[in-house]
Protein backbone atom coordinates (compact mmCIF):
# COMPACT_ATOMS: atom_id res chain seq x y z
CA UNK A 1 0.00 0.00 0.00
CA UNK A 2 1.52 3.07 -0.72
CA UNK A 3 0.01 6.81 0.87
CA UNK A 4 1.62 9.32 -1.12
CA UNK A 5 0.50 12.83 1.10
CA UNK A 6 3.73 14.76 -0.62
CA UNK A 7 1.28 17.36 -2.05
CA UNK A 8 -2.52 17.71 -3.41
CA UNK A 9 -0.87 17.56 -7.00
CA UNK A 10 -0.51 14.39 -6.92
CA UNK A 11 -3.56 13.21 -7.94
CA UNK A 12 -5.48 12.13 -10.95
CA UNK A 13 -8.51 13.19 -13.15
CA UNK A 14 -11.22 10.88 -11.59
CA UNK A 15 -13.73 9.07 -13.80
CA UNK A 16 -16.40 11.68 -13.95
CA UNK A 17 -13.75 14.46 -15.23
CA UNK A 18 -11.94 12.30 -18.10
CA UNK A 19 -15.03 11.74 -19.41
CA UNK A 20 -15.98 15.74 -18.72
CA UNK A 21 -12.62 16.15 -20.58
CA UNK A 22 -12.98 13.43 -23.50
CA UNK A 23 -16.39 15.21 -24.65
CA UNK A 24 -15.03 18.91 -24.08
CA UNK A 25 -15.90 21.23 -26.88
CA UNK A 26 -12.88 22.93 -28.06
CA UNK A 27 -11.34 25.78 -30.68
CA UNK A 28 -8.26 27.65 -30.43
CA UNK A 29 -7.70 29.56 -27.08
CA UNK A 30 -4.85 31.83 -28.82
CA UNK A 31 -7.98 33.26 -30.90
CA UNK A 32 -10.21 33.13 -28.09
CA UNK A 33 -12.42 30.98 -29.79
CA UNK A 34 -12.43 27.84 -27.42
CA UNK A 35 -15.83 27.67 -25.89
CA UNK A 36 -14.84 25.62 -22.75
CA UNK A 37 -11.86 27.67 -22.05
CA UNK A 38 -14.08 30.65 -22.61
CA UNK A 39 -16.78 29.59 -20.25
CA UNK A 40 -14.54 28.49 -17.70
CA UNK A 41 -12.95 31.73 -17.46
CA UNK A 42 -16.47 33.43 -17.22
CA UNK A 43 -17.41 31.20 -14.29
CA UNK A 44 -14.49 31.97 -12.50
CA UNK A 45 -14.35 35.69 -12.77
CA UNK A 46 -18.55 35.38 -11.40
CA UNK A 47 -17.41 33.42 -8.30
CA UNK A 48 -15.22 36.01 -7.16
CA UNK A 49 -16.93 39.01 -8.11
CA UNK A 50 -14.79 40.09 -11.06
CA UNK A 51 -15.02 41.31 -14.81
CA UNK A 52 -12.94 39.19 -16.32
CA UNK A 53 -10.24 35.81 -16.25
CA UNK A 54 -7.78 34.04 -17.53
CA UNK A 55 -6.64 30.61 -18.03
CA UNK A 56 -3.00 29.90 -17.53
CA UNK A 57 -0.87 26.18 -17.74
CA UNK A 58 0.60 26.98 -14.02
CA UNK A 59 -0.20 28.79 -10.61
CA UNK A 60 3.06 30.04 -11.14
CA UNK A 61 2.50 31.47 -14.13
CA UNK A 62 -0.86 32.94 -13.41
CA UNK A 63 0.87 34.35 -10.14
CA UNK A 64 3.87 35.76 -12.03
CA UNK A 65 1.18 37.66 -14.69
CA UNK A 66 -0.87 38.79 -12.02
CA UNK A 67 2.45 41.14 -10.20
CA UNK A 68 3.53 42.45 -13.66
CA UNK A 69 -0.15 43.37 -13.95
CA UNK A 70 0.24 45.35 -10.84
CA UNK A 71 4.22 46.41 -10.65
CA UNK A 72 6.21 47.48 -13.37
CA UNK A 73 9.91 47.03 -13.42
CA UNK A 74 11.84 48.32 -11.46
CA UNK A 75 9.19 48.77 -8.72
CA UNK A 76 8.35 47.11 -5.37
CA UNK A 77 6.55 44.06 -4.36
CA UNK A 78 6.06 43.28 -0.74
CA UNK A 79 5.24 39.87 0.85
CA UNK A 80 6.33 38.04 3.85
CA UNK A 81 9.73 35.89 3.38
CA UNK A 82 7.97 32.61 3.04
CA UNK A 83 5.90 33.91 0.55
CA UNK A 84 5.24 30.85 -2.73
CA UNK A 85 6.08 34.03 -5.40
CA UNK A 86 9.31 34.72 -3.72
CA UNK A 87 10.30 30.79 -2.13
CA UNK A 88 9.03 28.56 -5.43
CA UNK A 89 8.40 30.42 -8.55
CA UNK A 90 12.61 30.44 -9.78
CA UNK A 91 12.99 34.03 -9.15
CA UNK A 92 10.65 34.54 -11.65
CA UNK A 93 9.51 38.51 -10.24
CA UNK A 94 12.89 39.34 -11.06
CA UNK A 95 13.82 37.86 -14.24
CA UNK A 96 10.89 37.99 -16.13
CA UNK A 97 9.29 40.85 -14.33
CA UNK A 98 11.83 43.22 -13.67
CA UNK A 99 10.30 43.40 -9.92
CA UNK A 100 11.88 44.37 -6.76
CA UNK A 101 10.91 42.48 -4.00
CA UNK A 102 10.99 43.39 0.16
CA UNK A 103 9.76 40.92 2.45
CA UNK A 104 8.56 40.83 5.86
CA UNK A 105 9.69 38.39 8.59
CA UNK A 106 7.50 34.92 7.70
CA UNK A 107 4.35 34.36 9.68
CA UNK A 108 1.98 32.26 7.65
CA UNK A 109 -1.56 33.74 8.20
CA UNK A 110 -0.56 35.74 11.31
CA UNK A 111 0.35 39.03 9.37
CA UNK A 112 0.32 42.46 10.94
CA UNK A 113 -0.82 44.95 9.07
CA UNK A 114 0.93 47.73 10.83
CA UNK A 115 4.07 46.30 9.99
CA UNK A 116 3.48 46.16 6.45
CA UNK A 117 1.78 49.57 6.93
CA UNK A 118 5.46 50.40 7.90
CA UNK A 119 7.17 49.08 4.63
CA UNK A 120 5.46 50.76 2.22
CA UNK A 121 7.65 53.26 0.36
CA UNK A 122 5.91 56.47 -1.66
CA UNK A 123 7.76 57.10 -4.63
CA UNK A 124 10.20 59.60 -5.47
CA UNK A 125 13.18 60.05 -2.33
CA UNK A 126 15.26 58.06 -4.55
CA UNK A 127 13.78 55.31 -3.13
CA UNK A 128 12.15 52.10 -4.68
CA UNK A 129 8.52 52.63 -4.78
CA UNK A 130 5.94 50.37 -3.37
CA UNK A 131 3.10 49.17 -5.97
CA UNK A 132 1.36 45.95 -4.49
CA UNK A 133 1.18 43.57 -1.46
CA UNK A 134 1.17 39.67 -2.31
CA UNK A 135 -1.21 37.74 0.30
CA UNK A 136 -1.18 33.63 -0.10
CA UNK A 137 -4.36 32.00 1.21
CA UNK A 138 -4.09 29.51 2.11
CA UNK A 139 0.08 29.65 3.15
CA UNK A 140 1.87 26.95 2.24
CA UNK A 141 4.66 27.14 4.25
CA UNK A 142 2.55 28.51 6.81
CA UNK A 143 0.94 25.31 7.36
CA UNK A 144 -2.12 25.86 5.44
CA UNK A 145 -2.94 28.58 7.59
CA UNK A 146 -6.42 30.83 6.79
CA UNK A 147 -5.60 34.32 6.91
CA UNK A 148 -8.80 35.82 8.91
CA UNK A 149 -11.00 37.94 6.70
CA UNK A 150 -10.67 41.29 9.07
CA UNK A 151 -6.47 40.78 8.30
CA UNK A 152 -7.64 40.78 4.69
CA UNK A 153 -10.12 43.87 4.70
CA UNK A 154 -7.06 45.82 7.26
CA UNK A 155 -4.86 45.31 4.20
CA UNK A 156 -7.20 46.32 1.67
CA UNK A 157 -7.53 49.59 3.36
CA UNK A 158 -3.89 49.60 4.09
CA UNK A 159 -3.54 49.60 0.38
CA UNK A 160 -5.63 52.21 -0.56
CA UNK A 161 -4.35 54.59 1.50
CA UNK A 162 -1.20 53.86 0.05
CA UNK A 163 -2.28 53.91 -3.33
CA UNK A 164 -0.83 50.23 -4.19
CA UNK A 165 -2.50 47.39 -5.27
CA UNK A 166 -2.63 43.86 -2.97
CA UNK A 167 -2.65 40.22 -4.82
CA UNK A 168 -3.70 37.18 -3.54
CA UNK A 169 -1.91 33.91 -4.11
CA UNK A 170 -5.03 31.90 -3.43
CA UNK A 171 -3.92 28.59 -4.64
CA UNK A 172 -5.59 27.46 -1.95
CA UNK A 173 -8.00 29.82 -1.59
CA UNK A 174 -10.94 27.30 -1.48
CA UNK A 175 -10.03 25.15 1.40
CA UNK A 176 -10.09 28.63 3.12
CA UNK A 177 -12.98 28.96 1.77
CA UNK A 178 -14.45 25.86 3.44
CA UNK A 179 -12.50 26.35 6.26
CA UNK A 180 -13.95 29.33 7.44
CA UNK A 181 -16.99 29.29 5.71
CA UNK A 182 -16.13 33.14 3.70
CA UNK A 183 -17.62 33.25 0.73
CA UNK A 184 -15.62 33.48 -3.17
CA UNK A 185 -17.03 36.19 -3.70
CA UNK A 186 -16.42 38.30 -0.42
CA UNK A 187 -12.67 36.83 -0.64
CA UNK A 188 -12.44 38.00 -4.41
CA UNK A 189 -13.70 41.71 -4.07
CA UNK A 190 -11.18 42.51 -1.41
CA UNK A 191 -8.27 42.12 -4.37
CA UNK A 192 -7.55 44.05 -7.33
CA UNK A 193 -6.03 40.30 -8.78
CA UNK A 194 -5.92 36.72 -7.51
CA UNK A 195 -4.59 33.60 -8.71
CA UNK A 196 -6.46 30.57 -8.18
CA UNK A 197 -5.60 27.20 -8.47
CA UNK A 198 -7.58 24.20 -10.43
CA UNK A 199 -4.81 21.45 -9.84
CA UNK A 200 -3.97 21.03 -5.88
CA UNK A 201 -6.75 20.63 -4.06
CA UNK A 202 -9.55 20.68 -6.44
CA UNK A 203 -7.98 17.24 -8.67
CA UNK A 204 -7.44 18.87 -11.82
CA UNK A 205 -4.37 17.45 -13.52
CA UNK A 206 -3.18 20.90 -14.86
CA UNK A 207 -4.26 24.78 -14.69
CA UNK A 208 -5.02 27.89 -12.59
CA UNK A 209 -7.11 31.46 -13.07
CA UNK A 210 -6.02 34.71 -13.04
CA UNK A 211 -8.46 37.18 -12.03
CA UNK A 212 -9.00 41.02 -12.13
CA UNK A 213 -10.64 43.79 -14.30
CA UNK A 214 -11.18 43.26 -18.33
CA UNK A 215 -8.31 45.98 -18.72
CA UNK A 216 -5.76 43.90 -16.69
CA UNK A 217 -6.99 40.85 -18.05
CA UNK A 218 -6.13 41.85 -22.03
CA UNK A 219 -3.16 42.66 -21.22
CA UNK A 220 -2.39 39.39 -19.33
CA UNK A 221 -3.02 37.43 -22.42
CA UNK A 222 -0.25 39.42 -24.04
CA UNK A 223 2.07 38.60 -21.05
CA UNK A 224 0.72 34.70 -21.03
CA UNK A 225 1.85 34.59 -25.18
CA UNK A 226 5.37 36.80 -23.75
CA UNK A 227 6.00 33.66 -21.42
CA UNK A 228 5.21 30.75 -23.88
CA UNK A 229 1.50 29.88 -22.03
CA UNK A 230 -0.56 30.54 -24.95
CA UNK A 231 -2.37 27.06 -25.54
CA UNK A 232 -5.20 25.80 -28.20
CA UNK A 233 -7.45 23.28 -27.70
CA UNK A 234 -6.99 23.93 -24.15
CA UNK A 235 -10.93 22.99 -23.67
CA UNK A 236 -10.01 19.61 -23.13
CA UNK A 237 -7.99 20.96 -19.51
CA UNK A 238 -10.39 23.72 -18.67
CA UNK A 239 -13.13 21.23 -18.67
CA UNK A 240 -11.30 19.42 -15.90
CA UNK A 241 -11.43 22.46 -14.30
CA UNK A 242 -15.23 22.83 -14.18
CA UNK A 243 -15.81 19.36 -13.70
CA UNK A 244 -13.54 20.27 -10.67
CA UNK A 245 -15.46 23.56 -9.44
CA UNK A 246 -18.64 22.13 -9.59
CA UNK A 247 -17.69 18.42 -7.84
CA UNK A 248 -14.97 18.92 -5.93
CA UNK A 249 -15.11 22.37 -3.62
CA UNK A 250 -17.33 21.03 -0.74
CA UNK A 251 -16.04 18.15 -0.52
CA UNK A 252 -12.44 19.56 0.66
CA UNK A 253 -14.07 18.92 4.04
CA UNK A 254 -13.41 15.41 3.95
CA UNK A 255 -9.55 16.62 3.62
CA UNK A 256 -9.49 18.77 6.86
CA UNK A 257 -11.20 16.40 8.46
CA UNK A 258 -8.32 13.36 7.36
CA UNK A 259 -5.20 16.15 7.52
CA UNK A 260 -6.12 16.55 11.19
CA UNK A 261 -6.68 12.91 12.21
CA UNK A 262 -2.76 12.78 11.14
CA UNK A 263 -2.22 15.44 13.22
CA UNK A 264 -3.54 13.94 16.07
CA UNK A 265 -1.20 11.46 15.57
CA UNK A 266 1.55 12.98 15.42
CA UNK A 267 1.01 15.77 18.09
CA UNK A 268 1.68 13.63 20.85
CA UNK A 269 5.56 13.62 19.53
CA UNK A 270 5.98 17.40 19.74
CA UNK A 271 6.72 18.19 16.20
CA UNK A 272 3.44 19.24 14.49
CA UNK A 273 4.81 22.83 13.54
CA UNK A 274 1.38 25.01 13.82
CA UNK A 275 -2.33 24.01 14.22
CA UNK A 276 -4.07 22.22 11.17
CA UNK A 277 -6.45 24.26 9.69
CA UNK A 278 -6.59 22.62 6.51
CA UNK A 279 -5.61 19.96 4.68
CA UNK A 280 -1.65 20.79 5.41
CA UNK A 281 0.31 19.05 8.54
CA UNK A 282 3.42 21.24 9.20
CA UNK A 283 5.83 18.93 11.05
CA UNK A 284 9.11 20.66 13.05
CA UNK A 285 11.53 18.14 13.41
CA UNK A 286 14.32 20.11 15.15
CA UNK A 287 14.01 18.79 18.62
CA UNK A 288 13.01 15.24 17.52
CA UNK A 289 16.03 12.47 17.10
CA UNK A 290 15.23 12.11 13.60
CA UNK A 291 15.59 15.19 11.05
CA UNK A 292 12.96 15.37 7.67
CA UNK A 293 14.80 13.48 5.47
CA UNK A 294 15.15 10.37 7.64
CA UNK A 295 11.73 10.38 8.79
CA UNK A 296 10.78 10.83 4.76
CA UNK A 297 13.31 7.75 4.07
CA UNK A 298 12.01 5.37 6.82
CA UNK A 299 8.13 6.65 6.21
CA UNK A 300 9.39 5.81 2.61
CA UNK A 301 10.84 2.02 3.39
CA UNK A 302 6.60 1.73 4.40
CA UNK A 303 4.67 3.35 1.91
CA UNK A 304 4.43 6.37 3.05
CA UNK A 305 5.70 9.57 0.64
CA UNK A 306 6.01 12.57 3.06
CA UNK A 307 7.06 16.31 1.69
CA UNK A 308 10.96 17.06 3.04
CA UNK A 309 11.03 20.84 2.65
CA UNK A 310 13.97 22.07 4.97
CA UNK A 311 16.64 19.88 7.04
CA UNK A 312 14.33 19.98 10.21
CA UNK A 313 10.79 20.43 8.03
CA UNK A 314 8.96 18.48 6.66
CA UNK A 315 4.61 18.39 5.32
CA UNK A 316 1.67 16.26 5.04
CA UNK A 317 -0.54 16.66 2.73
CA UNK A 318 -4.15 15.33 2.59
CA UNK A 319 -5.92 15.10 -1.09
CA UNK A 320 -8.54 13.75 -3.06
CA UNK A 321 -7.15 10.76 -3.90
CA UNK A 322 -6.29 9.93 -0.12
CA UNK A 323 -8.88 7.92 1.80
CA UNK A 324 -9.63 6.83 5.61
CA UNK A 325 -7.65 3.83 5.22
CA UNK A 326 -4.71 5.49 3.48
CA UNK A 327 -4.84 7.92 6.77
CA UNK A 328 -4.91 5.31 9.42
CA UNK A 329 -1.93 3.28 7.60
CA UNK A 330 -0.06 6.46 7.60
CA UNK A 331 -0.76 7.24 11.23
CA UNK A 332 0.34 4.04 11.77
CA UNK A 333 3.47 4.26 10.16
CA UNK A 334 4.36 7.98 11.13
CA UNK A 335 3.71 6.88 15.14
CA UNK A 336 6.23 4.25 14.84
CA UNK A 337 8.63 5.99 13.32
CA UNK A 338 8.49 8.70 15.81
CA UNK A 339 8.00 6.85 18.87
CA UNK A 340 11.75 5.44 18.15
Amino acid sequence: MTVDLRSDTVTRPTPGMRAAMAGADVGDDVYGEDPTVNALEAQVAAMFGHEAAMFAPSGSMANQIALQLLVSPGEELLCDADAHVVTYEMGAAAAYGGISSRTWSPAGADIDPVTVTAMIRPAGYHAVPTRAIAVEQTHNRGGGGVIPLDTLRELRRVADDSGIALHCDGARIWHAHVADGVGLREYGLIFDTLSVCLSKGLGAPIGSVVVGSVERIERARVIRKRMGGGMRQAGVLAAAGRYALDHHVDRLAEDHVRAARLAEAVAPFGVLAAPVRTNLVPLDLSKSALDAPAVAAAARAEGVLISVLGPSVARLVTHLDLDDAGVEHAAEVLTRILRG
